[in-house]
């Protein structure tokens, strides 16, 4: 238990500048509160003790925003950062080391009693505001932007932005093997295909130029010859 408690607190003094001490943290993170109620709410949602896991994790929720179904199963190194607004529904599987900011939203997209959240990879960052919906996974080493709303397949090593959230890579290389907390740098898929089409359109009115200096003079209308230099001279 102290071993896990000090792994707990030891990710929120690695991934956030203004933790200062561990005692900081263990008493004021809601995120890491919120992470021990889970655990508790968890064990009694394993043991058949539904509502009793239920209400444990309503209690959770009262005292820290954030509302994690006892049903979910996390792995170890989760860090909610700040956290208010947080919901991880009941089939959400999370992997080791992930990063999640306050406002997100692991949620469901069926009534079906079935695998309906989505599956995290390992050191994935989730940033604020952002919706993940839906059965599948985020691999491993992914950053989903702030305000992203993912609802599809997130390869591993990629970069989420946008409504519906657009898989990019980071001009087209792997991301490293880190968790990655960088949100000033994320790329604009719309952007980019505003600039792809201008650049097009100049190339194409640069060929219908130089096509308009290679084709001969018009000649003059059938029946009428230009007037002679002397005929305009008088």
């Amino acid at each position: 238990m102290f071993r896990t408690l000090k792994r707990d607190i030891q990710a929120a003094l690695d991934r956030d500048p203004a933790a200062r001490n561990a005692l900081e943290v263990l008493l004021c993170y809601p995120g890491l509160h919120a992470l021990y109620v889970h655990r508790v709410a968890h064990w009694l949602w394993n043991h058949h003790l539904k509502t009793p896991g239920r209400f444990i994790s309503h209690i959770g929720r009262f005292l820290t925003g954030i509302e994690i179904h006892p049903g979910a199963v996390i792995g170890p190194g989760l860090f909610i950062d700040h956290g208010m607004g947080v919901v991880i529904g009941e089939t959400t599987e999370i992997g080791e080391n992930v990063t999640i900011y306050q406002g997100v939203t692991l949620g469901g997209t069926s009534l079906e009693k079935k695998k309906r959240h989505p599956t995290i990879g390992n050191n994935v960052v989730i940033g604020s505001g952002a919706k993940i919906l839906g059965p599948f996974r985020v691999g491993d080493n992914s950053r989903i932007g702030s305000g992203s709303v993912v609802v599809k397949e997130v390869p591993p090593n990629a970069v989420v932005v946008g409504v519906p959230g657009q898989v990019t890579f980071r001009d087209g290389k792997r991301v490293p093997q880190a968790i990655d907390l960088e949100m000033t740098d994320l790329p604009d898929p719309a952007a980019h295909a505003i600039r792809g089409i201008l650049e097009r359109l100049q190339e194409l009115e640069r060929e219908v130029e130089t096509l308009r200096k290679e084709l001969p003079a018009p000649s003059a209308p059938f029946g009428h010859s230009p007037p002679s230099r002397s005929r305009q001279n008088d």
